[in-house]
């Protein structure tokens, strides 16, 4: 069996000043943070993704930092990932090919829920996964790999900067890597600050403190519950009604 990380990703109240928005029927928009180092190569601008969030006012031609890249959406190629930061880096580099990186964002929500698991003002969700289709690549295999190697990760972020500054990156197979179509909740229904059971049952995380900005592992019994619970997307169980 597999283990898995989930990653905390994309644009927040910080970076560029909103969260992507999450819909009353758990469909959501994945807007990627800007992109904050000099590249080398075109990046895309917020323009080129065609979001329907309202972004802070002048934000439209900046460029993005589009990472993690699915293939599935505007601008990207395949299924990558990199990470300049050891406390993010550490855990992804201890997986191996066949294991899963799950990516999760906090979210805003849009209108009245029609589902009991979406927290009523904002919560963090889990919005894709890789599985893996090699082993992680630290910083300096990836300056000694060869060109195929070099190829699978041209278009991502961090390569594309004029300084490469990644400490892992990580590839995921095409067949089980995806952009989801609807988000997966890691908060409770009742507040975005409060962790459900996959945070405090399954994760290594203790649900305390900033939670949603931690990475989490997972072992593989958990990791088998974790996937259990994406493909047949039973989040009422995640929902405390004991109350």
């Amino acid at each position: 069996m597999p283990r898995a990380v989930a990653i905390n990703v994309a644009a927040n109240t910080n970076q560029p000043g909103v969260r992507g928005p999450i819909f009353s029927d758990g469909r959501f928009e994945y807007v990627p943070i800007p992109e904050s180092e000099p590249t080398g190569r075109a990046v895309p601008t917020y323009a080129d993704l065609d979001l329907s969030v309202e972004l802070p006012e002048g934000t439209d031609d900046l460029p993005v930092h589009l990472d993690p890249e699915f293939a599935e959406y505007p601008c990207c190629e395949r299924y990558t990932y990199g990470d300049p930061f050891g406390v993010k880096a550490r855990p992804l580099l201890e997986l191996g090919e066949g294991d899963f990186v799950f990516f999760y964002a906090t979210l805003s929500t849009m209108d009245e829920p029609d589902h009991e698991w979406i927290s009523p003002r904002w919560g963090a969700y889990i919005i894709g996964q890789f599985r893996l289709a090699r082993e992680p690549m630290s910083e300096s295999e990836f300056a000694g790999s060869k060109n195929d190697v070099r190829n699978v990760f041209e278009n991502n972020a961090h390569v594309k900067r004029e300084t490469f500054d990644a400490e892992v990156l990580v590839a995921g197979k095409e067949e089980d890597s995806m952009l989801y179509e609807r988000a997966m909740p890691l908060s409770s229904p009742e507040t975005g600050t409060e962790a459900n059971r996959i945070v405090t049952e399954l994760s290594s995380d203790s649900g305390k403190g900033p939670w949603w900005r931690r990475p989490m592992k997972f072992n593989r019994d958990e990791t088998k519950a974790l996937i259990s619970l994406v493909e047949n997307r039973d989040f009422g169980q995640l929902v405390d009604k004991t109350g």
